[in-house]
């Protein structure tokens, strides 16, 4: 999971807080917080529909083209989308334990 967040996605690590194994990478302004598995009887159970990334990028095709390069596992193809920033192209992944992960493409600054 820490290398797909960071090396694939960019994310720094921001810190840790131990015992309790929670790391914190940053995504732009967002914070990401990874978590160790604390009841084996809920793995797989989905407690998020997604989460949503903002990608600087003017061209979708090379971010597909990379993450094929890294075997991510898409969902379908880049579509436009509404999400908080209006209507936009994005793409859904999966992250290496089965977690949505929404990459839309951020409008230009002016």
């Amino acid at each position: 999971m820490l290398d797909f967040y960071q090396r694939v996605l960019g994310c720094a690590e921001e810190r840790r807080i131990e015992p309790i194994g929670l790391i914190q990478l940053r995504a732009g302004r967002s914070l990401i917080d990874l978590m160790p598995e604390l009841d084996p009887e809920r793995r797989g159970a989905p407690n998020v529909d997604h989460v949503c990334l903002g990608v600087a990028t003017a061209d979708m095709e090379a971010v597909v083209a990379y993450l094929h390069a890294e075997q991510v596992e898409m969902l379908g193809e880049p579509g436009e989308r509404y999400g908080a920033h209006g209507m936009g192209l994005s793409l859904y992944v999966l992250d290496p334990e089965g977690n949505i992960v929404e990459l839309k493409q951020l409008p230009p600054t002016a």
